[in-house]
């Protein structure tokens, strides 16, 4: 089965080859130089982007998507809710989409690790036509290891909730965790965001989460525990790579970062101070200016 594309005004519906559905957000001219494609973070979707959006240089091509089992894209069909398949739904969205021009790639957290598994899958597409990365609150290993930001006793009950929290949204049977948004958001934003934070940021992550598909990001949360990309990231050597990490960041936290910047002697690496796991909405700014200097070089 080939990939194939809908059009909706700038919403657009793609169908992978697999048959799955995936909501498709696409910005700016179609006959740009320079093509941005923006990878959102495991239980998030397209929106986490929107506060960066408008930041941007004009004249750049922007597409924006909700992998399977997020936002508006269909549930993950059986035993592909996986970081693997998701950078071949990237390869083949890349292809249906974009398939001349340079590329820009940013990926937060599950996105970043999205764009790993894709130098991974595809080198030769990464390899000829990435022109620059960005790895947003991303780890390239160790995910099975999480204390979300706890010492001793507490770090090591806070991975077993968190294993355990991924087990039962595997065999969640209901489309949507049944939980008010209020009760939602307090968890959200101790888990997610650094000091200083808006209430307008938390209701937008918190909406996202209750959006997504508990099964498939069950699955994925799996697959995470997974991921080891060190290697793959040899192939992103020589292209232009900013990584970002808050240093509140309780999911994937600073010696993650760390580690990808080892791999990438010559990668830019910022610290923010302060700032928690959602860097699209707690350093917005920052974020954007450093994906206009990769449009830019």
């Amino acid at each position: 089965m080939t990939a194939t594309v809908r059009r909706r005004g700038t919403d657009r519906r793609f169908t992978t080859s697999d048959g799955t559905v995936l909501h498709v957000d696409a910005s700016g001219p179609r006959d740009a130089t320079v093509t941005l494609v923006l990878v959102h973070a495991w239980t998030q979707d397209h929106l986490e982007w929107d506060p960066v959006l408008p930041l941007l240089p004009t004249g750049v091509r922007v597409l924006r998507y909700d992998h399977r089992g997020h936002g508006w894209s269909e549930p993950a069909k059986p035993g592909t809710a996986t970081v693997a398949q998701l950078a071949d739904d990237l390869a083949e969205l890349i292809a249906e989409l974009a398939p001349a021009g340079r590329l820009v790639l940013a990926g937060h957290s599950m996105g970043g690790m999205t764009v790993m598994a894709l130098a991974e899958r595809h080198p030769e597409l990464v390899e000829s036509r990435v022109d620059g990365v960005a790895l947003i609150a991303t780890s390239c290993c160790d995910m099975d290891r999480l204390t979300l930001g706890l010492n001793g006793r507490a770090g090591r009950v806070a991975a077993r909730v968190d294993k355990t929290f991924g087990r039962l949204l595997n065999r969640w049977g209901a489309e949507h965790v049944p939980i008010p948004a209020p009760l939602a958001r307090p968890s959200v934003k101790w888990l997610a965001f650094g000091k200083k934070v808006r209430r307008a940021d938390v209701r937008a992550m918190t909406e996202q989460f209750l959006r997504a598909h508990p099964r498939s990001v069950g699955g994925f949360r799996d697959s995470m525990s997974d991921h080891d990309r060190r290697k793959a990231l040899a192939t992103l050597r020589g292209t232009p790579t900013v990584v970002m990490v808050g240093d509140r960041d309780r999911i994937t936290p600073v010696h993650h970062a760390r580690v990808i910047a080892e791999e990438l002697p010559d990668a830019e690496f910022v610290l923010f101070p302060g700032a928690g796991h959602e860097l699209t909405y707690e350093r917005t700014r920052e974020v954007a200016k450093r994906l206009s200097r990769l449009l830019r070089n």
